[in-house]
Formats: structure tokens, C-alpha cells, sequence
């Protein structure tokens, strides 16, 4: 389990690909200490398993699932990523609940920046929005944030100094792929209500205001 909050902007050390999978090395730097083999990593929101140490790199196994799911296939040596160490049940709860389960992928169509502000617009595909509702959260690189709206296609998050300055998006660009995870509550409750509902009437947006959601 993981809050969206990220910890640290860590580096790719090295990339081996096969047929179906692949080897990743990050350097976790002062993240490292306390790490151990088969603990859970979120990288740039993709829930990893650490499968081996090597002083400050940590080594994941990459599925071709995860692969064909996420844009983890695309880094190479020296690319960025954003990095979260699963939570304690100590700690405190500041984003919202992300697993590290890609739904999906977007593409970033819009960056307006205001000052240190900047509101970022992201198309993906209707499944995925159909999973949102506005003010809700989004995991996007593994990065909590709140959608600001949504049309058709796409959805805004509005951000902030603080997330432009610790994770990657400070120096997206247009074009740019990135993970996509909806919130598990959205989600739940999408999928009891299409249970509920009748097969023949579409679950919307606004017929969740409607039911009081």
C-alpha cells in the first residue's frame, strides 16, 4: 500500500531486456538504507518487488504484463522515475489509498504554467475516465493528485510547487506517456452500482451526484 506521496526522484541504472520480461536497476540512494529483498517499491506508481540489493541499486523483475500495462518498458539507463517505499502502519496517511496497480496509460496534450504553478491536461482512454469524477483522486506516475475536470477525453490536475519541484512532472513534456491509477473507492463503488443499476442504463457521472456520491 502506498500514499502517492513521493519520496525521492531516483535514477535508472540499467536496463536487460528479454523476450518477456525485464531487469531494472535503481539507484535508491539514501532510500536503500532499510530496504530489503522482496520489499515493495513503487516505481513512477508501478508496485515492484525488490529481488536483489547491490549497495544503494535495487534490482526488479518486470513482467511482460507489467510491461505491456505501464510505461516501465520504455526507461533506460538514466531516465527518471518517481520512487515511494510502501507505508508503515505507523505512518501518516497524507495522499489516498494507491496499490501500485496500473490501470493504464495517458499522454500528456496540454502544460499551462502560471509562476511555479501548472495545470497539466491528460488524454486517455474512456475506460480509464470512466473510472474518475472531478475533485476525486488520481495516481498519475505514482504521484497523488486531485482532478480539477474532465471532458470526453481528457482530465486536468492543477499543481502545485512542492509536486513540481519533488516528482518528474516538473520537467514533463507534451507528449510524454505516463501511469495511470484510479482510486480503488471510485472504482468499488463504480463496480457495485453496475451490479445494481439496470444492464440497459450507463453509470455516469452524473448519476453518481444523483445517487449522492
Amino acid at each position: 500500500m502506498f500514499t502517492g506521496l513521493i519520496e525521492s526522484i531516483c535514477q535508472v541504472m540499467s536496463v536487460r531486456r528479454s523476450a518477456d520480461a525485464m531487469e531494472l536497476a535503481i539507484d535508491l540512494g539514501e532510500l536503500a538504507d532499510g530496504c530489503r529483498i522482496a520489499d515493495s517499491i513503487a516505481i513512477d506508481g508501478v508496485c515492484l518487488t525488490i529481488a536483489r540489493l547491490d549497495g544503494s541499486s535495487a534490482i526488479f523483475d518486470v513482467s511482460a504484463e507489467t510491461m505491456a500495462k505501464s510505461t516501465l518498458g520504455k526507461l533506460g539507463p538514466s531516465s527518471q522515475v518517481n520512487v515511494e517505499r510502501a507505508m508503515k502502519p505507523a505512518d501518516r496517511f497524507g495522499g489516498h489509498f494507491v496499490l501500485g496497480h496500473i490501470d493504464g496509460t495517458a499522454t500528456i496534450k496540454q502544460i499551462d504554467r502560471r509562476g511555479d504553478f501548472a495545470d497539466i491536461r491528460f488524454s486517455t482512454a474512456y475506460e480509464l475516465l470512466d473510472q474518475m469524477v472531478p475533485k476525486g483522486s488520481v495516481a498519475v506516475d505514482g504521484i497523488s493528485l486531485t482532478i480539477a475536470n474532465m471532458d470526453n477525453n481528457s482530465f486536468t490536475v492543477a499543481l502545485i510547487p512542492e509536486t513540481l519541484k519533488k516528482t518528474t512532472l516538473g520537467k514533463a513534456k507534451i507528449g510524454d506517456m505516463v501511469n495511470i491509477e484510479a482510486d480503488i473507492i471510485v472504482k468499488t463503488v463504480k463496480k457495485q452500482l453496475d451490479k445494481i443499476l439496470p444492464q440497459e442504463q450507463k453509470l455516469t457521472v452524473e448519476k453518481l451526484k444523483q445517487l449522492g456520491f
